[in-house]
């Protein structure tokens, strides 16, 4: 890898380098994106709120009002499902469409990022060893993958801290911090955009006070955020203290105090979050803390620490607990990582190169390198000759992260800086295979699946029929396969419901068709143990 330092001042290197990153992020987002199904919660619900949107008339509304199953939907603003309608419009109701747009909004943010890094930084070298660790991160680009809200957040926090660093010496790119606070009040809501507003205050505090004291940043702040005013003006004119009662208080700052449908954990939940999804880049993270921390004068250390250290703890303190809230926090941490192997690759060795210093590398690096080797070997063995059945896209995803983590191992023993540079392509292909395979939406294995539940309920209900089921939860995306909805319904309600003379439907499970006893049911499907039945006398002949 050459010198990323050199002729820091010409700008179609930063071009280039942008473009790659891009073209490498979106190949690796978007590739085999719908081949598994959507998982529930978010996935199914943006997926229905989207399909809504794009089956109403323009003049109706919808995409300003959305609905789910034709009531209001207040849980988010419509930006991101406005996107997958538009995407429905040109490719048809599909997985990869439904999550297309987060996923091009996720890799969006890879260029964004070298671009922070270039204003933080000022060299080359660790804004695109920042860029490439953020990346690889396994759990930002699965998350990312998917049909959430999540890849907008990042995506956005990143346009609106990009233009608050050029801010620094451009009063207009204010505009563009107004904006991007603007798209994450319309993609999360006023609590994320208000913290990602709180980060970029208080570094600018710390790094360029004079910038808060100018009348002409805080106009273009206002003016980038009309748009976002608009839509919750628009909002409160049409429903009032409904709206304000359950978007910014049930749906928002609710969650703060209270665990919102029992999403709870302990507060060092988001910690083991970046223990279990982190590697190998966590394991860079406690060295390069001390190197922020010690470079804490330098503008790239103010950031890394204001935003790392406020967002940790402002979603550690919050007693809803949901994974890929800790998402917006990755590139904070890649920035710190991008620094810290930054230093590792200058003090290597490096073959034909006269170097002043040299600081070989731990034996300690290559120990835990070796161990991460040994475990994907052993997960390669185990799926590729053990498990029943046989797992081959396991076995192929796991041979080459363990071949990674290996070569790794051995160059490091070497003193060999272009460790990183293997490290950092075998991660990348290593997602590659794991995202061919059906099992990086890991969530679906947790639950019954509901395509063929959902394709026996399409084909015997009639479309808006609502199906009652004696599931206690709701399932979105049963819901938005089977284009109708289904209700979790108690008992009791069930047998009073199956006594109307009207038709009905119910999606039972064998416990509660035992329990119930239900009388002259007729049975229109089964499939995953699930029985869809209607009362015989309502059977229509």
């Amino acid at each position: 890898m050459p010198n990323a330092e050199e002729h820091p001042y010409r700008p179609w290197i930063d071009r280039l380098l942008a473009f790659t990153l891009l073209l490498l992020a979106i190949a690796l987002l978007t590739f085999d994106l719908g081949n598994v199904p959507l998982r529930d919660w978010d996935e199914g619900i943006v997926a229905q709120v989207a399909r809504e949107i794009a089956a109403a008339p323009f003049e109706s509304l919808t995409w300003l009002h959305p609905t789910l199953w034709g009531s209001p939907y207040w849980n988010k603003p419509p930006l991101l499902h406005g996107l997958v309608a538009i995407a429905y419009t040109l490719g048809g109701v599909q997985e990869w469409t439904a999550r297309l747009p987060g996923a091009l909004l996720t890799a969006c943010s890879v260029p964004l990022l070298y671009g922070v890094g270039r204003e933080v930084f000022y060299l080359r070298l660790p804004s695109a060893f920042a860029a490439l660790v953020y990346l690889t991160s396994l759990a930002l680009v699965r998350n990312g993958r998917l049909a959430m809200l999540d890849g907008g957040v990042v995506c956005f926090s990143l346009l609106m801290l990009l233009c608050l660093l050029r801010a620094r010496r451009n009063y207009r790119y204010s505009l563009g911090v107004g904006l991007g606070l603007g798209l994450l009040c319309l993609t999360k809501g006023v609590m994320v955009a208000g913290l990602m507003g709180a980060i970029a205050l208080l570094f600018l505090r710390w790094d360029t006070p004079r910038l808060l004291r100018l009348p002409y940043f805080w106009v273009g702040i206002l003016v980038g955020c009309i748009p976002a005013a608009m839509w919750y003006t628009a909002q409160l004119q049409r429903y009032g203290q409904l709206f304000f009662m359950h978007h910014l208080l049930d749906q928002s700052a609710q969650r703060v105090w209270e665990d919102v449908e029992n999403n709870q954990g302990p507060p060092w939940y988001y910690l083991l979050e970046l223990v279990k999804y982190g590697v190998p880049w966590i394991l860079f993270l406690p060295q390069g803390l001390q190197l922020a921390w010690k470079n804490r004068n330098l503008s790239w250390a103010k950031l890394a620490i204001v935003w790392s250290g406020l967002y940790f703890l402002a979603i550690s303190l919050m007693a809803t607990k949901l994974p890929w809230y800790i998402l917006p926090l990755y590139p904070a941490l890649s920035l710190i990582v991008g620094a810290q192997v930054a230093t590792l690759w200058r003090g290597g060795k490096h073959v034909g190169i006269k170097q002043w210093i040299f600081k070989p590398y731990s034996p300690l690096w290559m120990g835990m390198f070796a161990l991460l080797a040994l475990v994907g070997w052993l997960g390669m063995l185990y799926y590729g000759w053990w498990s029943q059945p046989l797992e081959a896209e396991l076995q192929n995803t796991l041979s080459a992260f363990a071949l990674t983590m290996t070569v790794t191992a051995w160059l490091i023993a070497r003193q060999n800086p272009q460790f990183l540079a293997v490290l950092i392509w075998g991660m990348y292909v290593s997602l590659m295979l794991f995202f061919h395979s059906p099992h990086w939406n890991w969530e679906l294995a947790e639950r019954y699946p509901v395509r063929p539940v959902a394709a026996i309920v399409q084909r015997f209900v009639p479309p808006g029929q609502e199906v009652y089921t004696s599931d206690p939860e709701t399932r979105p995306s049963l819901n938005f396969y089977s284009d109708r909805p289904i209700l979790p319904t108690p008992d009791r309600r069930l047998q009073r419901l199956w006594r109307r003379k009207q038709p009905q439907f119910f999606l039972l499970d064998p416990k509660a068709q035992s329990r119930l006893q239900l009388k002259d049911a007729k049975v229109l499907g089964q499939m995953e143990g699930w029985k869809l039945v209607t009362p015989a006398k309502s059977v229509q002949k």
